[in-house]
Parts: structure tokens; sequence; C-alpha cells
């Protein structure tokens, strides 16, 4: 019996599909429809969060251009001033004390902006001088480049080393104690050294160590060939002896070719200098005693009246132009002088062009004498 009732080719219902319906791709639904008080809603949120965006970032522009105006513009200081900025100090520490001593107006926007430069890490120690007026960016370049006030020590040719502790370790801004023992007579460069507060007394000493090693390289170096002297050490006492006998540097060298033409002819150097070193050390001779004629013949290892050469060490810290005129001496045949009442000296190649010269200055020594005492008894 036939079954099929329905229209298809197989019979069955009308719901069956053939195979290339089934494979026909199916029409997806559209997802729902959202409301429009959502849309709206979320609108709404999305513009309230654009407009603090853009208030901020004006907010934030008005601020860095305030900040910045109040960065660079005149402080409040109303006269210049010293500060002192301790080593190790943190930026909080550092702006407290600039807003106390009245160097600044605003802590807060000093921080800002020394971070804003990454200058934090860059701030030095010492001692500043703030003029008037100062700005706080120019109170940070300052502490950046740490170009405190200096201050000096001024160290003359022709002291000892004693002496030179005795005048370091009087100086009122120099820090800490002198080295326990003193350095060799003439290892010390005479100068006038800048130094920060803040300094230590070790650290000038060590720096005038390195400057008088320094220099005495360079000018051995730069030598004469023919010296009768053979170390950098000989150099340095004879250029000591000839720093005690003149201070006049354009006769320095020529007081140097008096003694180097001495040593070449085997002569005593017969300085009066060494005559007192070796009596009286590196404390030197005091003011009110006279050189006797008795310490002339007294044997000491620095008295050139009675050694036939150099004595052992310098007699006191030659200058930088002592040295130079022991490398570099004049080319004379002299071999005396004397002083010559102005200041300077008398030179002779002969002992009796000396003896007249001696004889001349003798003369002046008795009239300045006689001068004096003048002068003392009309003050009675």
């Amino acid at each position: 019996m036939n079954t099929n009732t329905g229209p298809g080719p197989h019979g069955g219902n009308g719901n069956m599909k053939s195979p290339s319906d089934i494979l026909k791709p199916r029409e997806v639904p559209p997802p729902p429809k959202r409301s429009k008080g959502a849309k709206g809603n979320m609108i709404v949120v999305l513009n309230f969060m654009m407009t603090c965006v853009v208030l901020a970032t004006i907010a934030l522009c008005i601020a860095a251009y305030v900040g910045k105006y109040w960065f660079e513009k005149p402080g409040p200081l109303r006269a210049s001033t010293t500060l002192v900025i301790e080593e190790g100090s943190s930026v909080d520490r550092i702006t407290s004390k600039l807003v106390n001593n009245g160097v600044i107006d605003n802590g807060l926007i000093f921080k800002a902006w020394v971070r804003a430069y990454q200058a934090q890490g860059s701030l030095k120690a010492g001692e500043y001088l703030f003029n008037a007026r100062t700005s706080m960016f120019d109170v940070m370049e300052t502490l950046r480049s740490g170009k405190g006030i200096l201050h000096k020590v001024s160290v003359p040719e022709g002291l000892t080393v004693y002496q030179i502790f005795e005048r370091l370790r009087n100086n009122e801004i120099l820090e800490g104690e002198m080295p326990e023992e003193l350095p060799a007579e003439g290892a010390l460069m005479p100068d006038t050294y800048p130094f920060q507060r803040g300094t230590t007394r070790v650290e000038m000493v060590d720096r005038m160590k390195r400057a008088q090693e320094k220099f005495l390289d360079e000018v051995w170096n730069r030598r004469i060939d023919d010296l009768p002297i053979s170390t950098k050490e000989e150099l340095a006492i004879l250029a000591s002896i000839v720093e005690k006998e003149t201070g006049r540097a354009d006769e320095r060298p020529r007081v140097a070719s008096v003694f180097i033409n001495r040593l070449r002819r085997g002569m005593k150097l017969q300085s009066d200098p060494t005559i007192i070193y070796g009596i009286f050390g590196g404390e030197g001779k005091p003011k009110d005693r006279p050189i006797y004629k008795s310490d002339i013949e007294t044997a000491t290892p620095y008295n050139t009246y009675t050694i036939p050469a150099l004595p052992p060490g310098p007699i006191a810290n030659p200058g930088r132009a002592a040295l130079e005129a022991v490398a570099n001496p004049s080319r004379t045949d002299d071999l005396f002088f004397v002083a010559n009442g102005t200041g300077g000296h008398s030179f002779a190649k002969t002992l009796d062009e000396h003896n007249q010269n001696v004889a001349r200055w003798r003369a002046i020594e008795a009239q300045q004498k006689k001068d004096a005492e003048a002068k003392a008894a009309e003050q009675d």
C-alpha cells in the first residue's frame, strides 16, 4: 500500500528539506536593540570623563606655568647672605634651611622644580653666597655648580715647614687637626691657595705637597745641562738658599749663578741663612736676637761657612721662581754679592771688588744707624 501522502518526491510530510536547503547558510538574528535611555547615559559618562581630563590638563598647565614663574621670579632676600650646606644634606633639609634663612619663600615649589630638573642628586655641600633677590632657579643652579665662597690661605716663599704649619693651624676656617708629623723641609709649595669651607688642614698640607712635587719634577726636566747638582733634592736645597738670600724676583737667577759658580770651583757657599737654620732650625731666629761672629764659626750640618758643599737638606720651602732660578741661572762669572742698601745686592767677580762693595754697605749701615738714633732722639 502506498502510504506517501505528501507532495515531496519521497513522500513524507512537508517539513522535510532537501540536502541543498540544509547546506544553505542561515541568517543570524540581529542583537536586541539598546534602549535609547542606556545609550544616552553612556554618552553622558564619556563626556564627563573627557571634560575632567581636559580640565585636569588645563589645571596642570596653569599650575606648571605659575610654578615656573614663581620658581624663576626674584626671591625674597633683601640683602646678600651666606649659607653653609652641610655634607650629606637631603633636598628636604636643604629646602628647610633655605626657607628658614629667607633665601626662598616656597619650599614646595622649590622641591618640585628641583625634581623636575632632576637636580636632587647634584646639590653640593659648601658655603654659598646668595645675592639679594636671587630666584629659586638661581639658588638651585648655585647649589648644583658647587661654586661656593672661596677663602684663601697665603703661604709666602721662604717659610719653613714649621712656620707654614703654624699659619695653617691659626687659620680659623680650615677644619681638623694638623698632621701628626711634619713633612720634610722644602716639601711644601708656597702659594696662595683658595679653598671652600669644610676643607681640612690635612687636605691643605697634602695639596701643598702635591704642588711642590709636581713643579719640582717639571723644573728638573727643563734644567740646563751643566749644573753641578745631580738630583731634584739638591736643586731644592740650593733653591731654598737662594730664596732666603733675596726677596727680589729679578735677582734670583743672578744670586743662583753665584752659588752655581762656587759649587763648580769647590768653594764654600758661605750663606748667612744656613747659619741661622743650623742653629735655630725650622722655628727660626728670634727677632731680637742678632747674629754673632761666633755663630759663623759654629759648626752645624747646615753652616755653609764650615761645610764644603750643600747642606743635607733645604733650609726653607722655595717657591717657583727660586726653583726656576737654580734650574736656569744667569750666565755670569760672579762669585760674591752683598746688600747694597736699596733692597738688592751688589755682585762681584773678584774678592777685591767684593771687599769694596762690603765697605760701601758698611758705610750705608752706619749712616742708617746714625739716622735712626737721631730720629729717636727727636721723638724723645
